[in-house]
């Protein structure tokens, strides 16, 4: 019975985290234009974050109870899922997407190098503070860079924020956005809690259950929000979401609870992180080369990126396992 309710636990933490991360979102950068901020700030932190702050909000709870395979799990895991599975439902579902072949090789070089520097840090087994600031301020860079390489994108999705016309005050939004953040904040627990309860009644390594279950969940918002860009045919606001997200997840998603949380080096299990991040470096060359090359993510490209993904499974479980 208790390892039904941490199973319903997670699955309720993983919805939460959903719905109140795209309230959270939605009404701080409703707010923010409102207050006059401008759109430059607004895209940087809320457009180029805002699909992370499960990840990010996970990682310092995480941090913050002593776990940190599930920061490194989830993160890289939503690297993966995003690159390849969400990567590859999108044209299955909404056709054809377009792709600049300068914009993707910025963003994709910009995740390439996270995941190498994740690797540097992860192979000696532990994280410091010191390697979780490295790993934030390395974000400063790749932001610039997803910012020039997608400003149009990013400020066509502003102006759009601009014109809503919504009937409720800037203290209802505040509230909203608060509510939201606070709803992020408790499922964050939730998820953390039920994976390390079911972790230690299945004796299933917490690192295996957030890079394989967990990080499809905090993946989900991606997916939601990248189908509506397509539908609407912006293509490279798609596209900077998914870069532009995993590149978050390898670095202010990992980094940031390490550089609250950290009094003594945080330890992982590195016989489980190496392989996974290796495993991801991999699959984004190959997902990146192929973009740059055909110009387009069709079908065929989605069908091969979801098969990335599960061929990671068997994979990934008869090695780790």
């Amino acid at each position: 019975m208790n390892l039904l309710l941490a199973v319903f636990i997670l699955i309720v933490g993983i919805s939460l985290i959903i719905f109140s991360s795209i309230k959270a979102v939605k009404h701080s950068a409703i707010l923010a234009a409102a207050l006059g901020i401008s759109p430059l700030i607004i895209g940087v932190t809320l457009v180029s974050i805002g699909t992370d702050i499960s990840e990010i909000f996970n990682s310092l709870v995480s941090c913050a109870l002593g776990h940190a395979d599930i920061d490194i799990g989830d993160s890289v895991g939503s690297d993966l899922t995003q690159l390849t599975l969400i990567f590859g439902i999108l044209p299955l579902v909404t056709g054809v997407i377009y792709v600049h072949r300068k914009d993707i090789i910025i963003l994709g070089a910009c995740e390439i190098l996270s995941l190498i520097l994740i690797f540097t840090i992860i192979e000696k087994g532990y994280v410091t503070r010191l390697d979780g600031i490295l790993l934030v301020g390395c974000l400063g860079i790749y932001i610039w860079l997803i910012f020039n390489a997608n400003k149009e994108s990013i400020l066509q999705r502003m102006e759009t924020i601009e014109k809503i016309e919504t009937p409720k005050s800037k203290k209802t939004h505040l509230l909203i956005a608060l509510l939201g953040f606070g709803g992020v904040t408790l499922a964050s627990f939730m998820i953390v809690e039920s994976v390390i309860y079911i972790s230690s009644t299945l004796n299933v390594h917490e690192y295996i259950l957030s890079f394989f279950i967990v990080a499809i969940g905090t993946s989900l918002p991606e997916l939601a929000v990248d189908i509506n860009a397509l539908r609407l045919g912006h293509h490279q606001i798609a596209i900077g979401d998914i870069v532009g997200s995993c590149i978050v997840d390898s670095t202010l998603s990992i980094g940031i609870g390490h550089v609250v949380f950290n009094q003594n080096p945080n330890y992982i299990t590195a016989a489980f992180a190496i392989p996974t991040v290796l495993y991801t470096l991999v699959a984004s060359v190959m997902v990146f080369i192929i973009i740059a090359i055909r110009k387009k993510v069709d079908k065929k490209a989605g069908i091969f990126f979801i098969s990335l993904y599960l061929l990671s499974y068997i994979m990934l479980f008869s090695f780790l396992l």
